[in-house]
């Protein structure tokens, strides 16, 4: 766990927080399964988080793919964005996030 977060993180942590994204509420840095994730709404079961450039590292990547399969399994549905397109387009990140959930247009 962190206290600090990235720019992309805090960013996405404004739009996600205080239920403003069409009511859901997210929680920052919250254990599930042994692992520490970036976001998650328990309430739908999402679990979102941002990646940087050392995603995109083989091994990284395959531990990502891993730590996905887990959370999957315990009924979690996993959302990664990379840092660059949080930064550049919030908007299309959050309606995606929505669209996931179900829960119609985003405002």
């Amino acid at each position: 766990m962190r206290k600090a977060m990235t720019d992309a993180e805090l960013k996405l942590w404004n739009a996600l927080r205080a239920h403003q994204l069409m009511g859901m509420g997210f929680r920052r840095q919250l254990p599930i399964a042994g692992y520490v994730v970036d976001f998650a709404c328990p309430e739908h079961k999402i679990v979102v988080e941002v990646d940087g450039s050392g995603h995109g590292r083989e091994v990284q990547r395959l531990c990502d793919e891993e730590r996905d399969r887990i959370l999957s399994s315990f009924g979690w549905t996993v959302l990664r964005f990379w840092n660059d397109d949080i930064l550049r387009d919030i908007d299309n990140v959050c309606q995606h996030i929505v669209r996931v959930v179900g829960m119609g247009a985003f405002k």
